[in-house]
């Protein structure tokens, strides 16, 4: 058989099987609308290196409520902040079971971890001992000294760096303080060397408040005023140069709007952590089949237009005379998801993100490195564990 022949074949098969997947699918059960798969892959081809981006466009042409073949897995993307409220809250329990990546069945891990577990016996004691033992204020109000300490030595290595006109990688330095805030509040320990040079585990990784800090810096960064006008608010109400402590931040409403900002248009976890139905489940006139795979795309529902106004645009005072919160009660702003499956441990994260975002913007002055306009800032975005900025920030720390 010659090379011709075989690939003529081959476009032959794959072209049978497709039309026979687009009949098989419109027999089938009443699925949201999405892009027609192709066999074998489905539609992974349109995902690209920035799935969130990707299923936002894909949810314009195919409204907020669609399916797509993930392979040979059904996913279910949600846009909308009234579907996810019924996804999330409405029927909650129907969609409260995690859809489980294959990594975490090394040692059996996904049967120990309260992400992974289903809500179950195992899985309601482990979140009443976070919920009692870790995460309550009383507990957080506790052991904040430990992570005030942190924080002084995340300022006292700025410090050295303004000293030196070294250059801080926000994203390495808040990674570091981040994981000893942590390891400090649940362990009394620190797990990480504090601004040594090592790169280990530092480089590779992020989580939610690292992330959200280096991307509040970011967008102050390429917007100057909004640094000079959260300087006032923390000068007029803290004093200049003093160290925020968790107390303070309720009445610092400026820089809670800069954090709301962030978190709506750079949540960590832009997809959330994927759900799964255990059986048939119908949800806004469709049915979402036993096993599918489901996407709160809550990165759409923060860029949306009929949500926001300019929604592209960096506007903290959007939120000056709104009572959106983040801590699951409004869908328009679900940063860390809602309902029974809420990050447990968003309690600390709204202490950690203000103290050392604050903290850094109250002791120094910052601008790029290199002699980078604001403009010329490098925004894109790179997938992964949590969204993370592509090019690390860089920026240089001066006295007030």
């Amino acid at each position: 058989m010659d090379y011709y022949t075989l690939v003529l074949g081959f476009t032959f098969v794959l072209s049978y099987l497709y039309v026979i997947a687009k009949i098989c699918g419109r027999g089938s059960k009443k699925l949201p609308p999405g892009p027609s798969p192709w066999p074998i892959i489905g539609s992974l081809h349109l995902l690209g290196a920035k799935p969130h981006g990707s299923l936002a466009n894909l949810a314009k042409i195919y409204g907020p409520i669609m399916s797509l073949k993930l392979g040979q897995i059904t996913t279910v993307v949600i846009s909308s902040s009234t579907i996810a409220k019924q996804v999330l809250k409405t029927q909650d329990q129907a969609f409260s079971t995690r859809f489980i990546p294959d990594a975490t069945h090394a040692h059996n891990h996904y049967q120990f971890s309260v992400v992974w577990l289903p809500v179950c016996p195992q899985w309601r004691t482990l979140r009443r001992i976070m919920n009692t033992n870790l995460f309550s204020s009383s507990r957080l109000d506790a052991n904040q000294h430990l992570r005030s300490q942190k924080v002084k030595e995340l300022i006292a290595y700025c410090d050295k760096c303004s000293q030196e006109g070294k250059v801080v990688d926000i994203g390495q330095v808040a990674f570091k303080t981040n994981l000893n805030l942590m390891s400090n509040t649940l362990f009394s320990k620190d797990l990480a060397d504090p601004f040594s040079d090592s790169k280990d585990l530092f480089v590779a990784a992020t989580d939610t408040s690292t992330s959200t800090v280096e991307w509040a810096m970011a967008e102050i960064l390429k917007q100057p005023e909004i640094m000079k006008k959260v300087q006032v608010e923390l000068a007029e109400i803290i004093g200049k140069g003093t160290l925020i402590e968790e107390v303070d931040v309720s009445r610092l409403t400026y820089l809670q709007c800069i954090i709301k900002e962030t978190l709506r248009m750079h949540p960590p976890a832009p997809l959330l952590i994927p759900r799964r139905v255990d059986q048939d489940v119908e949800l806004c006139g469709y049915i979402i089949p036993k096993g599918s795979q489901v996407l709160v795309n809550v990165w759409a529902i923060g860029r949306g237009f009929t949500l926001w106004e300019d929604p592209l645009l960096f506007k903290p005072e959007r939120f000056w005379n709104s009572n959106i919160d983040m801590r699951g009660q409004d869908f328009e702003l679900i940063p860390f998801g809602a309902g029974r499956r809420i990050c447990p441990g968003y309690p600390l994260a709204l202490r950690m993100i203000p103290v050392m975002l604050g903290s850094l913007l109250n002791s120094f002055n910052w601008t790029l490195e290199a002699g980078i306009v604001p403009r010329d800032l490098d925004m894109e975005e790179k997938f992964g564990l949590t969204l993370a900025k592509a090019q690390p920030l860089r920026a240089i720390p001066s006295p007030l």
